[in-house]
């Protein structure tokens, strides 16, 4: 999740490209049109004369708009406005200067507060398409919606006018949009952005530079350069802007197989999470998994404690584990933890983390996550915090176990939704749902579902 905006899951896009009749030439007049709803990636949904569906993008429900088609599909077409003749009462102005160019940030032009809704009407649809009910309410995890990135990728190019570019990926293609400035990133990583623009002319091999990550810790800022290949001269010259700039600079070279070092003084990256026993604190390394939303995270954390509610002698199996993010809070709360992670640098961080912390009570192993484990000695708890690609295999397992209660965190709700309903028809009933806002100002959305078994 170090990128910004990703609207559709690498599957949605292949069966999108398959779907595809042909683009238009030039656009063609698709009409008047009312939008009906959002759909879930945030473009307006409409129906033409004709009753085919459009999904128009920069619409919202109950506008009246003249639409353009620029793509042809075989089920559905996609178009743009021409002309809005009426505007929603959600309608907000964009607080971004490239907003509609720029592929970060795709629901800026609707408020929050209709944003926030919007997703736990999502949250529900998917749910409901699977034929799993959701709670009566579902809850709203939610922090600031501007200046929150702790975590961003920027790309950089050099033209062949050998200008430099250092900005985000354009909606929908490669092409790179330069920024000055971003109001979603952490007033601190948004005011390296020109520092960093006056960097990349001078170095010496400006091409081999892949792209930057910015990320942010408690008490300082690293940036990550992506080096293609060595560059002595340029090492230097990045060393002496981190030091100029305050700001660690971590060196990752390489194409296959990339290697990472600190260039000069070693960064501290580490946040703290509360609502456990007591506080913890984790550190973690650049490209060690993050979430980039420091509040609804700490949120995150806190409801799965409130809703699991432990009693001190449970023993919890967590699973996608990362650093310790959910782990280490349920440690200091329950008998024992086994946390499992398919990233064997990441096991070893946990479990220093573990270490540090004092919590003898936490085993790490590395697991390949794509099997269940063995839950014939069924722990009382399972968490899973999978990828975009769920927990499938997980919760196959579950569904035949005799595991009481699993938490599951998404990433992706329609992969969440096809692993709810391998636990409902498990004999599981969904108790609590949780929209957690992570990435506010786009359409993508975390959720949160407690599941028990019956009886």
């Amino acid at each position: 999740m170090s990128r910004l905006g990703e609207r559709r899951t690498p599957r949605k896009a292949q069966r999108n490209r398959q779907d595809a009749v042909a683009p238009c030439g030039a656009d063609e007049a698709g009409g008047v049109v009312e939008i009906e709803r959002l759909s879930h990636d945030g473009r307006g949904v409409a129906r033409d004369a004709a009753g085919k569906t459009l999904f128009v993008s920069d619409a919202l429900p109950g506008e009246r708009v003249m639409v353009a088609v620029h793509t042809t599909r075989k089920r559905y077409d996609e178009a743009h406005v021409r002309e809005r003749l009426t505007t929603a009462t959600t309608r907000v102005a964009p607080v971004c200067a490239v907003y509609g160019s720029c592929g970060g940030c795709d629901l800026q032009h609707l408020a929050v507060e209709a944003q926030r809704e919007h997703k736990r009407e999502v949250l529900a649809d998917q749910l409901r398409r699977q034929g799993v009910d959701a709670p009566e309410s579902i809850e709203l995890l939610a922090a600031e919606p501007l200046g929150y990135r702790r975590r961003a990728r920027l790309g950089v190019r050099r033209d062949n006018a050998g200008d430099v570019h250092l900005g985000f990926r354009a909606r929908g293609s490669h092409h790179l949009i330069d920024v000055d400035d971003c109001p979603v990133l952490m007033p601190e990583l948004a005011a390296l952005i020109a520092p960093l623009r006056a960097l990349l002319p001078t170095l010496a091999a400006p091409r081999h530079v892949g792209h930057l990550e910015l990320v942010a810790g408690e008490t300082e800022q690293v940036v990550v350069v992506r080096q293609l290949r060595e560059q002595a001269e340029d090492a230097r010259r990045w060393q002496d802007w981190g030091e100029a700039n305050g700001v660690a600079v971590a060196w990752l070279v390489g194409r296959e197989q990339p290697a990472w070092r600190w260039l000069g003084k070693p960064g501290t990256l580490r946040y703290t999470l509360k609502g456990g026993a007591r506080d913890v604190t984790l550190d973690f390394a650049p490209g060690d998994f993050l979430q980039v939303n420091a509040g609804v995270n700490q949120q995150l954390v806190q409801r799965a404690l409130a809703w699991l509610a432990p009693s001190g002698g449970e023993r919890v199996h967590d699973l996608f584990a990362g650093i310790g993010n959910f782990t280490l809070s349920l440690a200091t709360r329950v008998g024992e933890v086994m946390a499992l992670e398919g990233s064997a640098a990441m096991v070893q961080r946990l479990q220093a983390n573990a270490l540090a912390n004092g919590l003898g009570n936490v085993t790490a192993r590395a697991h390949d996550l794509g099997v269940a484990p063995d839950w014939r000695d069924a722990p009382d708890i399972v968490v899973l915090d999978p990828p975009r690609e769920g927990a499938e295999a997980a919760c196959d397992a579950l569904a035949s176990s005799a595991v009481p209660r699993v938490l599951y965190v998404a990433c992706d709700p329609a992969t969440l939704a096809r692993d709810a309903a391998r636990l409902v028809h498990g004999g599981y009933r969904l108790r609590r749902a949780a929209v957690a806002d992570m990435f506010t100002q786009t359409a993508h959305l975390e959720s949160m579902l407690l599941f028990e078994r019956a009886g």
